[in-house]
């Protein structure tokens, strides 16, 4: 009877702000660092959308030490109520000196990846594998922490594999080296995105900390947000590859509204020109390819393949957005609790 009773007066409401040290989020569903994919046209319209928090695509440390142009614009903020970049590396004095180009370039949280699963980055010792070796990656967080004055946060996953579960043992003691947030995606390394997260397992992390934990992994609407956080007592959500084709899914899970199709085709073809104006014609429309073909793959469901294909091989801006927005027009109405 206690146990229900703690569960009730625990429950999160997804719209609540949150407080993460200095910084208040506006609300508790939040866009995940995805390569490739969160630059700054997507987190702006996610961010437009209602998403209590965006977070950039992870950026290199030691690349971003370069200032080469193409890692700064990585980490732009433009347009957000708050801008986090998340950084990855596995020299400490890389770390310190990418997270104070991040805050110099406007950041209000610098997150730290030891997540990432993909071998290009484990490969170089960064991402998860730092959940191989705690002490190394204790040095990492200590290094960030003291080099800014804005709050640090972390994203992980459960451990490397089911032998190493330690993501409770690293939470801890980056809250006690000074994180002011975790993000755990429930799944190991080396389960990359293969079967489903373990909502579940993401409890004991929060059962280790007191600064607020942010649960990841495999929610795509309202009701799965509702179960990740009644699963893992989390005091948010992140959402990741949902929402693909759909950068306005964080704020649709808050508000519980849908997306009619003109709004939608509104939505794709804003980010097509925000993705020419942000990197250049020539680049932008080699970036955008993926994202077409996701709004084309989640919402023109009576798209033919000739149509699919005058889009995405057309040169010319100006005939790519007047194609994408009359295939996008013909469809229903969107019901955010339902859609994967």
């Amino acid at each position: 009877m206690k146990l229900h009773t703690k569960q009730a007066k625990s429950r999160v409401e997804l719209a609540d702000a949150l407080h993460v040290g200095r910084v208040v989020l506006r609300n508790r569903v939040f866009l995940a660092p995805m390569s490739g994919v969160s630059d700054l046209p997507f987190r702006q319209l996610a961010w437009q959308a209602g998403a209590g928090m965006v977070v950039s695509e992870m950026v290199a440390s030691a690349e971003l030490c370069t200032r080469e142009r193409g890692n700064l614009l990585r980490i732009k903020g433009d347009g957000l109520g708050t801008h986090v970049v998340q950084i990855a590396g596995r020299e400490p004095r890389w770390m310190a000196e990418a997270a104070r180009i991040a805050e110099g370039e406007g950041a209000h949280i610098v997150d730290i990846n030891m997540g990432c699963p993909a071998r290009k980055v484990t490969g170089g010792l960064s991402g998860s594998a730092l959940m191989r070796d705690l002490d190394h990656a204790m040095t990492l967080i200590e290094a960030t922490i003291s080099a800014v004055y804005v709050p640090v946060t972390l994203k992980m996953r459960l451990g490397w594999d089911d032998a190493t579960i330690n993501a409770p043992e690293l939470a801890a003691r980056a809250e006690q080296a000074g994180v002011k947030m975790v993000t755990v995606h429930g799944r190991t390394r080396c389960q990359f995105y293969e079967g489903r997260a373990d909502w579940h397992a993401i409890r004991v992390v929060k059962e280790a900390i007191s600064i607020p934990l942010v649960a990841n992994g495999d929610v795509l609407n309202r009701d799965d947000a509702e179960a990740i956080l009644a699963a893992s007592g989390a005091d948010a959500v992140m959402v990741g590859r949902g929402s693909y084709g759909q950068p306005w899914l964080p704020g649709s899970i808050v508000n519980g509204k849908g997306a009619e199709s003109d709004i939608i085709a509104d939505y794709a073809v804003a980010h097509y020109e925000a993705m020419l104006a942000h990197y250049g014609e020539t680049t932008g429309s080699r970036h955008a390819r993926k994202h077409l073909g996701w709004y084309l793959d989640r919402h023109g469901l009576d798209v033919t393949a000739s149509e699919r294909g005058a889009i995405m091989t057309e040169t010319n801006p100006g005939h790519v957005s007047r194609l994408l927005y009359a295939a996008l027009s013909r469809g229903g109405s969107t019901d955010m609790k339902k859609v994967a």
